[in-house]
C-alpha cells in the first residue's frame, strides 16, 4: 500500500508514500504530521471505557472493573439468574434479564446513575482532545461506546457526538418509550434501589421496583443500550455516511469485541490510516494489522489514553488550550499539565 520514500527514518519506523497513505511514518509524530499537513480534512474518532478511566469511572472489562468485580450474591435476584451472571457477567445488562428482574442492573448502576446526576465525573484530555479537533473544523463524529455523557462536559458540538450505546444520563421506559427527568429519577432511585456497595447509610435494605408513570411497568432506567437491543439509528445511518468518508480513523480506549460498534475500523477507506491508542493490541481479528505486517494502522499502547493525547497535542501546538481549561479537567488529567 504504498513505496519505501527517500530519506531514513529512525530505527523501527517505516516510511510510506505519503500520497498514498497520508503518514510519513507510522508512529505518532506521522499522525501529527498529517493532522498539520492539511491533507487530513475529516477525522472520525470511536472510543471506549479507556477514554473515560482517567476521570475515575471504572473500565467495565479491565481487572478491577464490574465484569470482574461482580458479586452475585449481593444482588435480588434467584439463585438461577445468579448463577448466569457468575458464567457470563454481562448479563446483568442483558435485555432478556432486565425485562425478567430490574434489580440487578438497578443495584450494580446505582452509584454511577446518582454520580452522573451529581456531576461527580470531569471530561479526561482525551476528551478535550475531541473537543479540540472539533474547534479546529477536522471531526466529522465522535461515535463513543461509553454512557457517561463526559464528551458534552467539554461543550463539543452536540451534533459531533454519536452516542453508540445511549446515555446514562437520559431516562426513559424500556417498555414504551415514555422518559423521565434524570432528578425525579435520581430520587426514587435512592430511595427504591438497596445499595450493594455499602456506601449510602441512607439506601434501603431491600429493593423495590421504580414504575413508569405512563405503563406503569417497572421497566424505566437510564436510556442504555441493553445487551440483545438494537442500537440507535443514528449510528448506522451517520457510520455509513460520514466512516468511508474519513481521512483518519482514531481508535480510542476500547476493547474492540462489542459489535457492531466494533465494525466502524472496517468501514474507512483501505487507505485511510487508523491510530490505536489502547493499552493492548485489539481488533486483529478485524484486519489491524501490528509491527512487520502493518501499513497504515499505527499503535500506541505503552501509556493511558490521556498521557497519548496529551503528547499529540503537544505536537499539534495545542497544549496551551488544555492548559487554558485546566479547572474544568478531571483531577489525573490536570495533574497531568
Amino acid at each position: 500500500l504504498g513505496s519505501v520514500s527517500a530519506g531514513s527514518p529512525p530505527t523501527g519506523v517505516r516510511s510510506f508514500d505519503t500520497e498514498a497513505m497520508g503518514l510519513k511514518s507510522l508512529d505518532l509524530r506521522g499522525v501529527a504530521e498529517f493532522i498539520k499537513s492539511g491533507a487530513c480534512k475529516t477525522i472520525v474518532v470511536l472510543t471506549g471505557a479507556g477514554v473515560s478511566t482517567g476521570a475515575g469511572i471504572p473500565d467495565f472489562r479491565s481487572p478491577g472493573g464490574m465484569y470482574s468485580s461482580l458479586r452475585p450474591e449481593l444482588l435480588t435476584a434467584t439463585e438461577e439468574q445468579r448463577n448466569l451472571m457468575r458464567q457470563d457477567p454481562t448479563f446483568v445488562v442483558m435485555k432478556e434479564m432486565f425485562f425478567a428482574n430490574q434489580f440487578p442492573y438497578m443495584e450494580v448502576r446505582r452509584p454511577f446513575i446518582l454520580g452522573t446526576q451529581q456531576g461527580q465525573w470531569k471530561a479526561t484530555v482525551s476528551h478535550w482532545f475531541m473537543k479540540l479537533l472539533d474547534e479546529e473544523k477536522l471531526l466529522a463524529k465522535v461515535f463513543t461506546q461509553n454512557i457517561d455523557g463526559l464528551d458534552y462536559h467539554t461543550g463539543i458540538s452536540p451534533d459531533r457526538v454519536c452516542n453508540v450505546h445511549g446515555s446514562i444520563a437520559r431516562v426513559s421506559c424500556e417498555a414504551c418509550g415514555e422518559g423521565m427527568p434524570l432528578d425525579d429519577f435520581c430520587v426514587e432511585l435512592r430511595a427504591n434501589i438497596k445499595d450493594i456497595y455499602g456506601v449510602d447509610p441512607a439506601a434501603p435494605a431491600e429493593s423495590s421496583n421504580i414504575l413508569c408513570k405512563s405503563c406503569q411497568r417497572p421497566t424505566v432506567k437510564p436510556s442504555t443500550v441493553l445487551f440483545g437491543s438494537s442500537l440507535p439509528k443514528e449510528f448506522f445511518v451517520e457510520s455509513r455516511q460520514l466512516v468511508p468518508k474519513a481521512d483518519l480513523l482514531i481508535v480510542a480506549g476500547t476493547s474492540l469485541v462489542v459489535g457492531p460498534a466494533n465494525t466502524i475500523v472496517q468501514m474507512v477507506s483501505k487507505d485511510c490510516p487508523r491510530l490505536i491508542v489502547n493499552r493492548e493490541p485489539v481488533g486483529q481479528d478485524l484486519g489491524i494489522r501490528y509491527g512487520p505486517e502493518a501499513t497504515r494502522d499505527v499503535f500506541v499502547g505503552d501509556r493511558s489514553c490521556d498521557e497519548v493525547f496529551l503528547e499529540l497535542a503537544d505536537m499539534l501546538g495545542w497544549r496551551s488550550r488544555l492548559q487554558e481549561v485546566k479547572g474544568k479537567l478531571a483531577e489525573a488529567s490536570q495533574a497531568m499539565l
